[in-house]
This record gives structure tokens, C-alpha cells and sequence, in this order.
């Protein structure tokens, strides 16, 4: 598989990331130990996660998708096959919350116990903390990585003006700068990024690891009338922000472009987003070997001309 860049750093990841959102959560232990290894066999090396996955669920404190995945690598010992990108910043309880200097230090030293590992691929801003400065911010990262405890460092939902000041911070300290953003992105969510984020990354380099590349299982098709929210513990919300008028263009755009293709909706739209312009890795996740298998489909799907617009019209916004 044709690795790729992560900004400028030096990590090399597959052209797909597996959410880690899920372990823990809508994937139990032993689905998400099957899921982990199903990935890497099929040639992928990427993972995303987060120290508050899954605190939104009752009984659940938040690290739970990181302690997983270190049960995983422990067991299995593939710790140098795969990278593993996680994030700090959103609130864990009891103040636990911001991107402080103090606060990154305690942190991160909690997910690389989880993660029962010494070092962490790439380490995340999960997002922006307008109280605490950049200089602060990036101080506290820029140690991490220089104590070999991090390897390069991300932004995720930063505004383009947040972003660029993070950037141009970095550059007039000389300190490590955020080489990836990981923004909302897919065939419904386009008009955020597309207007000010898109043009910065090309810009600067950036690589983009977007999340809900699928639109929380939306762009599969799963979801075509109210009552198929059933269908997850995350319906309701997918239904509600999706289930319209656009969306259902969309969706039959996806059904005709599949047709064509011999193909599937969600790895159509998988293929879509992957090659939009500084896009590195979309994020996406499954919750068992054969929505895996969709997406190993998708990264060795290419879409021609005709296919693209088809898809760009559909979901033009406005």
C-alpha cells in the first residue's frame, strides 16, 4: 500500500485512518481486538483516538477506546507496525479540560498509560482553547516531543484564522508546529472546510485527517427514512442533521455512481473524499470485519471525471 506523508513530519500512514471512537464503545474488547488486526492485515497502519472516547456514554469516565487499543498492543505486540494518533483538550470531568501547559504535561502522561506505550505518534489538540495562549500551548507540546514522549503534533476543529496564527506562532519561536488538522469533512459537510481550511493546508503543507468521512454512517446509505435511526445507538442524531432534502440527493447520487462503479454508496463515498486536495487520511469507522471490509474497498477505489461531478453537483451547498 502507498503510504503518505503526514504534513511534514515524518510519519507515513496509510490513505485511511480507523476511527478508535468506537472501541470501547459500539465495539466491545474482542470486536475491536478482531477490528485492530483485520486493519493492519489489510495493509492499513493508521489509528485515531482520543482520551475522552467514550465519556458520553453513561458509566463511562472517557479513555476507555485507549485502553483498548493498549490492551491490543500489548497482546499483540504490534506497537511498531501501527501509528497511533490520539488527543487532549476535551472536558474529562473535575477540571479536566483546555490545552494549558500544566494541564497537557498530566494528560498525556494518562493516555500513554492507557495506551501502555512510551511514546505517542502524533498528539492532537482536540481543540481550540481561546484562553490559553498558543505560545503556552505549543511550549507544553514542543517539550513532549523533545523528551521522545510524542513524535509530531495535530490541531483538530481550529478555525483557518486559529490555525494560521498556531502556524505562524510555531515558525517565529521555532517551535514544532501542528502538522495535521483534523477538521468535519465528507460529501455533506463541505462548505466550512472548502472555503478558508482547504486553501491553508494546500498552503502550509498541512495534512488533513477529517473526521466522520462517512457522516456518522449517512453517505452508506443506511439511514433513508426516519425510522432507520433504530438502526444504531447514533441514529437519532445522523437522521436528524442529515435525513433532508440534500441528502437524499446525495445519497442518490452515491446509488448511481455506485451502479456505475460496481460498487457500494459509502465506499463511493470514501473514494470522494480521499482524493480532495490536502486530504492525507480520512477518518472512518466499523464496527465489524465486513464494514472493515468496505473501506479496504474504498482505498483502492478510483472515481473518473464524470463520476466526481456527479458527486460535486449533488452536493454542492447553497
Amino acid at each position: 500500500m502507498q503510504l503518505r506523508p503526514l504534513g511534514r513530519s515524518a510519519l507515513q500512514v496509510s490513505p485511511l485512518c480507523f476511527g478508535g471512537n468506537v472501541f470501547g464503545w459500539t465495539a466491545d474488547e474482542k470486536t475491536s481486538f478482531s477490528l485492530l488486526d483485520a486493519w493492519l492485515d489489510a495493509g492499513f497502519n493508521f489509528v485515531d483516538t482520543a482520551d475522552v472516547y467514550s465519556r458520553w456514554v453513561p458509566g463511562h469516565a472517557g479513555g476507555e477506546s485507549e485502553t483498548v487499543i493498549g490492551k491490543w498492543l500489548r497482546q499483540s505486540g504490534k506497537r511498531g507496525k501501527v501509528v497511533i494518533a490520539t488527543k487532549v483538550g476535551m472536558d474529562m470531568g473535575d477540571g479536566k479540560v483546555g490545552l494549558k501547559g500544566a494541564y497537557i504535561r498530566r494528560a498525556v502522561e494518562g493516555s500513554l498509560r492507557r495506551l501502555q506505550t512510551d511514546h505517542i505518534d502524533l498528539y492532537q489538540a482536540h481543540k481550540d482553547d481561546e484562553a490559553t495562549p498558543l505560545e503556552e500551548t505549543l511550549e507544553a507540546f514542543a517539550a513532549l516531543v523533545k523528551e521522545g514522549k510524542v513524535r509530531a503534533i495535530g490541531a483538530s476543529n481550529y478555525s483557518a484564522a486559529r490555525l494560521q496564527e498556531a502556524l505562524d506562532t510555531s515558525r517565529r519561536l521555532g517551535l514544532p508546529r501542528y502538522e495535521t488538522l483534523q477538521p468535519l469533512y465528507n460529501l455533506y459537510d463541505r462548505a466550512v472546510f472548502e472555503k478558508e481550511l482547504q486553501p491553508l493546508c494546500v498552503r502550509e503543507g498541512v495534512g488533513v485527517i477529517n473526521f466522520y468521512a462517512l457522516a456518522a454512517g449517512f453517505l452508506t446509505g443506511k439511514y433513508r427514512k426516519p425510522e432507520d435511526a433504530a438502526k444504531s445507538p447514533r441514529g437519532g442524531g445522523t437522521t436528524q442533521k442529515y435525513l433532508n432534502e440534500r441528502g437524499l440527493k446525495i445519497l442518490a447520487a452515491l446509488d448511481e455512481a455506485a451502479r456505475r462503479l460496481g460498487s457500494t454508496p459509502g465506499r463511493v463515498a470514501v473514494a470522494w473524499v480521499m482524493a480532495q486536495p490536502a486530504v492525507v487520511a480520512p477518518i472512518a469507522s466499523a464496527t465489524s470485519l465486513a464494514q472493515l471490509q468496505d473501506l479496504v474497498a474504498a482505498a483502492q477505489l478510483s472515481l473518473d471525471a464524470d463520476t466526481r461531478r456527479l458527486l460535486d453537483t449533488a452536493s454542492a451547498e447553497g
